[in-house]
């Protein structure tokens, strides 16, 4: 029995400096190397939340033009290896993402999306001590959570956008594209006078 849940998408988040410290290869690889096995599910290979996911190093905190690439491409050597849980495509409609949780369910995701512009799919994994920080996400945010921030299409109708949690493993997130965007005057004009 298959079960699907609505997530909130949120658009306020007054969090200052979060993600402000950047995940360095050098030091994902020594976390990784240290990691337990929740660790290894979220930030592994083929996760959409590891750093290598796009075929070399990418933190994962910086907002990645997504929608720029084909997935076939930049996945396909996960996918020969049979490592790949995630997928993007575009319709007419819609731009779609598509991305199974490992080791992370329903109860750890959010999705937000920043000033219109970056969709943030985020979380935490374990409480922070007590610290003068008082966000996990303002500190060394890979020791409490996981993210991954996208840069959103120019014609990202931002404000309808809508995720959903498949039997608490697999994320859907659509986009809808906004009519009255076009690339140029002409088609503004054509798709004004329709």
């Amino acid at each position: 029995m298959s079960s699907c849940i609505k997530l909130e998408v949120q658009t306020e988040d007054q969090t200052p400096q979060k993600w402000c410290i950047s995940l360095a290869e050098d030091v994902f690889k020594r976390f990784l190397s240290q990691g337990s096995p929740t660790v290894h599910k979220v930030f592994g290979e083929g996760s959409l939340f590891s750093p290598l996911l796009f075929g070399k190093y990418f933190d994962p905190s910086d907002a990645f033009p997504l929608w720029d690439f084909e997935s076939d491409s930049l996945l396909s050597n996960l996918r020969n290896a049979g490592k790949s849980i995630v997928d993007w495509f575009q319709t007419d409609q819609a731009y779609v993402l598509k991305a199974e949780l490992p080791g992370v369910g329903k109860t750890n995701v959010q999705i937000h999306v920043d000033n219109g512009k970056i969709l943030e799919i985020s979380g935490q994994l374990k409480q922070q001590r007590e610290s003068k920080e008082k966000d996990w996400r303002s500190c060394n945010w890979w020791e409490y959570g996981y993210v991954r921030r996208l840069e959103l299409p120019e014609d990202a109708y931002w404000r309808r956008i809508e995720a959903y949690l498949s039997n608490d493993v697999v994320l859907e997130i659509r986009i809808p594209r906004n009519p009255l965007h076009s690339d140029t005057p002409e088609d503004a004009v054509g798709k004004n006078s329709e």
